[in-house]
């Protein structure tokens, strides 16, 4: 009796399927023009946000002074937190945020009025839909609490 080992035929090798050259995605000024957006950014801060609230609407109205300041950095605080309610379609805002980023379009447009007392009122409605917002987002976790 004879043994012989079994004779494995040599598997038939598959043409190799062509892979397709590589290009990115963008262009040089593309690319340019994304790495100067990622420089620039800067996150958001939720604590700074909450302290300009405070100081709008707190006990005592904001000072002569510091009230256009302040209102530029409420619309600041309002564009980027309207950006950030919309910035997903897989996760649409809801109904409330819609509603909150409505009221506050007209404030981030409107132009600082000379009497002080008028800015102030600008600057506490501004704040209260800020403050709405920032909790809305909180809340269905879009961003992150402070502590």
């Amino acid at each position: 009796m004879s043994l012989t080992a079994p004779v494995r035929e040599k598997p038939v090798a598959s043409p190799t399927p062509s892979i397709p050259k590589w290009t990115p995605p963008l262009d040089a000024d593309a690319l340019r023009h994304v790495l100067k957006r990622i420089t620039a950014w800067s996150p958001l801060d939720v604590e700074a946000i909450f302290d300009d609230v405070d100081t709008t609407i707190g006990n005592q109205p904001p000072p002569e002074a510091a009230t256009p300041a302040l209102i530029e950095r409420l619309r600041t605080h309002l564009t980027r937190l309207s950006v950030i309610a919309v910035a997903d379609p897989k996760f649409p805002p809801t109904d409330e945020m819609t509603q909150l980023i409505e009221r506050g379009r007209p404030m981030q447009d409107a132009h600082l009025p000379a009497d002080h007392q008028q800015a102030v009122g600008m600057a506490r409605c501004m704040a209260f839909v800020t403050s709405d917002l920032v909790e809305k987002l909180i809340e269905a976790r879009y961003i992150k609490d402070v502590g």
